[in-house]
């Protein structure tokens, strides 16, 4: 437990220690007195083995995703063959060391057993009795220190707050009593009702500080009647647009994408337990993922309001593209729940062994062309979604596809293979806007490309040596959260960078408002905003930042076990705020409305 504390907070915090102890102590305590005396021993070294392995493996889970794990990322463990490298690029062999009681008791049992040292005897002849007595006033008290620690864990919506201060084995009860609330709530609740009190509080948070002059939203409807293509980049920080190293562009498609298109340069990702495909839950439903589980393993049975059904009233067909195999991340359980009328998975592409995932981005959208030009050719709409792989973690791109070549200083480091990973992806969206110009179809789409969550690791890179790097402020929690985001609709070439503060749920409203349609008339509930009619905006996040955290238009908001004890960081100086007094009004309205989100995702009618 104290190895635990080490790995994922970086101290032992001794004053803490005693909350693990007490779990422990309830658990050995209980086999103590179910078990008979031969029994004991085994299920002891079980226990022991078993509490091992757990922590073995959160600490593992913590050193990828920066989150303490639950009881439910159990669920998601068939899906470690598929990011095996990346796994083992966060690998620490220190972490063995949370097997190490293992051996040691081994050897010395072997020892007391060979030299048969006096005394040994007389422990092992206690009596039934008397052990299960000694036991049982053992779990009694440790079960009340437990339950304790576990009451007041239940008022912290931090999760790491909560697994510091009351330790791991009882933040799982904490997490597990949250569930089982929600689920109450949920099974009692009515989605009229609901969508109603959603309404009724987004309408108490004026997004607009003053009056929207006519009815008709600003840009509404001017790439109407065109096709849609989404870009969604693995790992893709805003960081390297407009990046210059040794003198070379990282990004220069993107970079002349974002000088003629409608550019955000301050969104921020919001994704929770399920990863990449959270981020296309999110940006194709505009609702926030609960963090709890994958949405599509948890929420890929329900009905979706989605991107794809609005646009299917308006007679377009919605497809998807990923390398990979479907089943990873239950998409094959996600894409018909937001009802994409067809997805394309890993048989249909020739695997170039680009990485794990097989074939590269170029690959994917020669294939994706392909299928868009018999789409076209019917004469048909389509709404096209990309889940591009090629700068996946550990951002490993074969020589022969390098385009970019990095300072000596940044040779085989993990930010130096992030460049050359991000500068690929560009050059291959490079290929696929030549390819929609070619076939005639880049005249009649709309292209929207963001990032889908951060790439660099923060504990393999430094902030002040990131920024001595690449000669600007780099941020551990901002500038690794913040994601590009831009729309070009046909014919743009005047592009306009556009400041206003956004997420991953303001995508899908954004580009609804573009192509000339409005979801709340479809009865969708959108969770985000039009970033381009809005001007001031506050967006929730948490699993990669702790709950309750909030971006707005001036600072990152992160909580401590509380509200007051929490901190915030200017987005502009990425300088701390000492007073963070201001921003309770925006902490309050988005933990009610992450939490009737929540509600809301619960109630929609399976399919």
């Amino acid at each position: 437990m104290a190895l635990l504390r080490y790995f994922t907070f970086g101290e032992v915090a001794w004053s803490h220690i005693g909350a693990d102890a007490a779990a422990v102590a309830v658990l050995t305590s209980l086999l103590a007195v179910v078990l008979p005396g031969r029994g004991r021993g085994i299920a002891c070294w079980l226990l022991d083995a078993l509490i091992s392995t757990i922590l073995f493996a959160a600490t593992l889970y913590f050193a990828h995703f920066g989150s303490m794990p639950t009881y439910t990322a159990l669920l998601e463990l068939h899906q470690v063959p598929q990011v095996q490298a990346s796994v083992q690029s966060t690998m620490d062999p220190l972490y063995y060391l949370l097997f190490a009681d293992l051996p040691v008791l081994a050897a010395t049992g072997f020892v007391i057993r060979r030299k048969n040292i006096r005394g040994q005897a007389a422990l092992r002849i206690a009596s039934v009795s008397s052990v299960r007595w000694m036991a049982a006033i053992a779990l009694v008290a440790c079960a009340g220190i437990v339950a304790g620690d576990v009451r007041q864990g239940l008022g912290i919506d931090n999760e790491l707050a909560a697994a510091d201060r009351e330790g791991f084995l009882s933040y799982q009860a904490i997490a597990a009593i949250k569930a089982n609330r929600e689920s109450r709530q949920a099974s009692a609740a009515d989605l009229a009702q609901t969508v109603s009190e959603i309404e009724a509080l987004q309408a108490s948070f004026s997004y607009r500080k003053s009056a929207s002059s006519g009815a008709t939203p600003a840009h509404f409807g001017e790439a109407a009647g065109s096709n849609l293509i989404v870009l969604q980049l693995e790992a893709f920080q805003n960081f390297p647009l407009h990046l210059l190293i040794g003198g070379q562009e990282v990004t220069p498609v993107l970079n002349k994408l974002a000088d003629e298109s409608y550019y955000f340069p301050r969104v921020y990702q919001q994704i929770g337990q399920g990863n990449t495909s959270d981020a296309e839950f999110m940006a194709n439903t505009s609702i926030y993922p609960t963090a709890k589980i994958a949405m599509s393993t948890g929420y890929g049975d329900r009905a979706l309001p989605s991107l794809p059904r609005l646009l299917q009233q308006d007679g377009y067909k919605a497809f998807t593209f990923h390398v990979n195999d479907v089943k990873f991340w239950d998409r094959n359980r996600l894409y018909p729940a937001l009802h994409f009328d067809q997805y394309f998975d890993k048989p249909y592409y020739e695997n170039d062994h680009f990485n794990d995932f097989g074939a590269s981005d170029e690959e994917l959208y020669r294939f994706g062309l392909e299928e868009l030009e018999k789409t076209s050719a019917a004469g048909t709409p389509f709404y096209a979604q990309f889940v591009t792989a090629s700068s996946h973690f550990p951002f490993k791109v074969p020589k022969d596809r390098q385009k970019l070549q990095v300072p000596d200083e940044l040779e085989g480091t993990q930010l130096g293979d992030y460049l050359i990973a991000a500068n690929y992806t560009d050059y291959a969206i490079g290929r696929l806007i030549e390819g929609l110009k070619k076939d005639g179809l880049w005249s009649r789409t709309t292209l929207a490309v963001y990032g889908d969550h951060y790439g660099l690791q923060p504990d393999d890179n430094d902030p002040a040596w990131v920024s001595r790097m690449l000669g600007m402020k780099y941020d551990s929690r901002v500038s690794r959260m913040n994601i590009p985001f831009i729309v070009h609709v046909p014919g743009q070439s005047d592009g306009r960078r556009v400041e206003q503060v956004g997420g991953q749920l303001d995508m899908m409203p954004t580009i609804a408002n573009l192509l000339g349609t409005k979801p709340r008339d479809a009865g969708i509930v959108a969770f985000g905003q039009d970033l381009l009619n809005i001007d001031r905006n506050v967006v929730g996040s948490r699993y990669y930042l702790p709950t309750g955290s909030f971006f707005n238009d001036r600072v990152l908001y992160v909580p401590g076990t509380g509200f007051e004890d929490g901190t915030a960081v200017s987005l502009d100086t990425l300088e701390q705020v000492k007073d963070v007094s201001p921003y309770r009004g925006d902490y309050d309205y988005i933990m009610k409305l992450m939490g009737l989100s929540d509600r809301y995702v619960r109630v929609l009618p399976k399919r």
